[in-house]
């Protein structure tokens, strides 16, 4: 990023935060994290902040909550059920625009979307799933917003294409491994712990997506990028597949002063964050100010206002 872009960029950040109002904050707070399933990225980087949490801020308590993750986690933040809430950022790129109740926090690493077979599978490409038995991700994730999205963009989201199955990770994992379904797609930061583990008892390949980024970004949005996942995430051959940012989303009604503490401990404590999770490595304060397509909350702005270089 250029001089002249980022001193643009501290520029908002610092008008957002004057606009700041003094917070009414009880003495005790209770924040709870909208997460995903045990075995996934969210969850993992989610206990390891809520500790933080508790460890470092006041007169709070901090917990996580299992969920079917990303959609379902923006709306336990829009409806006050849950505190904070990871979401992928292509869940909020909806075409009517995001909803304006949502600010974020940060971005905190991209999710990877997993295409999840058989090693000794005739499937090596997107278009080979027609006819097949497939889940497509939990209901309420943002794994199953992504790929219905991918099956449009491919023209294989009509009835009949492939045999459709809604299963979280656990369920896809233990499905495939029964011969239920001939593949499952994920989303999730590298490396995806429940994968990781299937791949040590169940030769896999990852199969590549990469080809359809393109696609994505023309019908839907910008934010869908390419990323590697290399042969050390799962000891399997190396493929590039689509990629979406991660975003730690909070309600706008957040005090000000709670998103700043939020961010601070977010990023002053990120090493205890990748201890929990390698995922939470990519986290810097260069990459968590880009939350498009919902705004900083105005308390994260002027932590990041107050840090910039």
């Amino acid at each position: 990023m250029s001089s002249s872009r980022r001193a643009l960029l501290f520029g908002a950040l610092g008008a957002l935060a004057t606009g700041a109002c003094v917070d009414d904050e009880p003495s005790y707070r209770s924040i709870r994290i909208a997460t995903g399933s045990p075995t996934a990225v969210y969850y993992a980087v989610g206990t390891a902040y809520a500790k933080v949490i508790d460890q470092y801020l006041p007169n709070s308590h901090a917990s996580v909550v299992v969920t079917a993750a990303s959609a379902e986690n923006v709306e336990r933040v829009r409806s006050g059920n849950a505190q904070i809430g990871f979401s992928q950022a292509d869940i909020l790129a909806a075409a009517d625009g995001p909803p304006d109740d949502v600010a974020a926090l940060a971005r905190v690493y991209d999710d990877l979307l997993h295409l999840v077979v058989r090693v000794d599978s005739s499937i090596s490409k997107l278009e080979h799933l027609r006819g097949k038995r497939v889940s497509i991700g939990g209901k309420g994730s943002g794994t199953a917003v992504t790929v219905q999205r991918l099956l449009s963009a491919a023209k294989m989201a009509g009835p009949g294409v492939i045999t459709r199955r809604e299963l979280n990770l656990d369920d896809s994992m233990a499905a495939l491994r029964n011969r239920a379904i001939d593949g499952f797609f994920f989303s999730g930061g590298l490396p995806v712990a429940g994968i990781e583990k299937l791949s040590q008892n169940l030769p896999i390949r990852i199969v590549g997506l990469a080809d359809w980024a393109y696609e994505l970004r023309r019908v839907y949005s910008d934010v869908y990028v390419v990323r590697d996942v290399p042969t050390s995430a799962y000891k399997v051959t190396a493929s590039s597949t689509v990629a979406v940012p991660n975003l730690l989303v909070v309600s706008t009604s957040m005090p000000d002063s709670l998103a700043f503490d939020l961010t601070r401990l977010l990023l002053d404590r990120r090493d205890l964050l990748a201890a929990a999770h390698p995922a939470a490595e990519r986290l810097d304060l260069r990459s968590a100010i880009s939350t498009l397509p919902v705004p900083l909350h105005p308390g994260a702005a002027r932590y990041y206002q107050s840090v910039k270089p």
